[in-house]
């Protein structure tokens, strides 16, 4: 795709004249407020400050979507109505399908397990696709359904979690190869394919152009200068559908979200979520996350010894997987977003700096979600390993304190408000306009 970079300087000296308040946009991380150009087919707009991508225009913009939404959702019916992986221990074998996951856990008594299970790979997903089909084909619902659909299916995109429970099967494989054959099931190419296309769907679905199709945004009753923060002109962005709003007015009339120019008492809230992950953190890496039953002999197994089990045993590549997204990242992430809380509170801040610390808000928001691996992992081992007295396998609330920390981690990265990186920041940029090709 080819980025089109607008520029702050160019923009600031063409202020007089009214602008088309369709092609305005205040960028979400940083308040800038963007004229957009006309943007052809397989390009995207960039914000020039923070770089975020702020809308992309696909060819076929409502044929697609749906054709890779259909595909996925008739994908995850195979992936659940087949066997999904097997194994095989000295000769007594076992075979699973997805939904006796969720039922194990429930048999374990570990409920709460078994419902992140379903809501973060099953349900959320299956509901994902379902609004894009029927928000991209225009379906006759009332208007006030396809606003709730689409806020939902905004809301909820972080909380797709099936590429990540896909690696947890595969790190599953490597862990099991020591103890028998493990094998796939009809269902496991299904729900690979089901993985693809998903990512393929949230790629190919713009915001901005969804919510103009559901209904055009409210227009503004005053001249909007671009290169300037909306909150130094009055106005502020609709966290929700991106609608430019007068910075009093506290619900959006289109998407009817309530909001305002930043995120209320965002520091706070992400510092409390923050200490209580950490709070937890602690706990977490010292008690069992599972416990192995071999021949009548239990043994528990922290985040640690099973990092460490694995590297005895030569498996280097999905030992250091499991220590960086269970051990490095999420101690990295709590490190990060007091860091950034520290920065949004100081004083003094230069375009630079603002740069980098945007950039470590964008890694933290991208790899704090991957820290579930460890979960979905024991999650597949509990289900499968199920050999009576030989061996079994079940999950310890070691697991569960770690499932909460990843939580909490990922609500401390969503209540920060990335703008406040921003504010105080000089406006003015140095650079001419330029047009990157990929």
């Amino acid at each position: 795709m080819v980025c089109f970079h607008e520029n702050h300087k160019q923009h600031s000296h063409a202020t007089d004249d009214e602008l088309q308040q369709d092609n305005l946009m205040l960028c979400p991380q940083c308040d800038m407020l963007v004229a957009l150009p006309a943007l052809a087919f397989g390009t995207k707009a960039v914000c020039p400050r923070c770089k975020t991508t702020l809308s992309s225009r696909w060819d076929e913009p409502r044929k697609r979507p749906i054709g890779y939404a259909l595909s996925a959702l008739f994908m995850l019916v195979l992936a659940n109505i087949f066997p999904f992986i097997n194994m095989r221990v000295a000769g007594i074998a076992n075979e699973i399908e997805l939904l006796q996951i969720p039922q194990v856990m429930v048999a374990e008594n570990y409920v709460s397990m078994a419902t992140l299970f379903m809501v973060l790979v099953q349900l959320i997903p299956a509901f994902c696709m379902l609004a894009v089909v029927l928000l991209c084909s225009k379906a006759r619902l009332p208007l006030k359904l396809k606003v709730w659909m689409a806020k939902v299916l905004f809301q909820l995109k972080t909380w797709c979690m099936v590429e990540i429970f896909l690696a947890g099967v595969l790190v599953s494989f490597v862990k099991l190869m020591a103890y028998g054959d493990i094998g796939i099931g009809s269902s496991f190419i299904a729900f690979c394919l089901f993985c693809l296309l998903q990512v393929r769907v949230f790629q190919c679905v713009d915001r901005r152009w969804l919510w103009q199709d559901i209904e055009p945004a409210p227009m503004i009753e005053r001249r909007l200068q671009t290169g300037k923060t909306g909150v130094r002109q009055g106005v502020r962005s609709c966290t929700c559908c991106t609608a430019v709003l007068p910075i009093q007015q506290t619900r959006c009339p289109r998407c009817y979200t309530r909001g305002y120019a930043r995120h209320r008492n965002s520091l706070q809230w992400t510092l409390a979520l923050l200490v209580t992950s950490m709070l937890l953190y602690i706990p977490t890496m010292l008690m069992p996350i599972m416990i192995t039953e071999a021949l009548g002999n239990k043994m528990p197994s922290s985040v640690m010894a099973g990092v460490i089990l694995l590297w005895g045993e030569g498996a280097y590549p999905i030992a250091m997987v499991i220590f960086i997204a269970s051990v490095m990242v999420p101690t990295l992430k709590m490190l990060a977003i007091g860091w950034l809380c520290r920065y949004a509170n100081g004083r003094s801040k230069t375009n630079a700096d603002s740069e980098r610390m945007h950039l470590i808000y964008e890694a933290v928001e991208f790899v704090g979600r991957w820290s579930m691996i460890d979960v979905f992992v024991i999650a597949v081992l509990s289900a499968l390993v199920r050999m009576g007295q030989l061996m079994s396998i079940y999950p310890a609330i070691g697991a569960l304190l770690f499932a909460m920390v990843v939580i909490l981690t990922m609500f401390a990265a969503m209540t920060f408000d990335p703008r406040l990186i921003w504010d105080r920041v000089n406006e003015t940029m140095k650079k001419e306009p330029q047009s990157e090709g990929k």
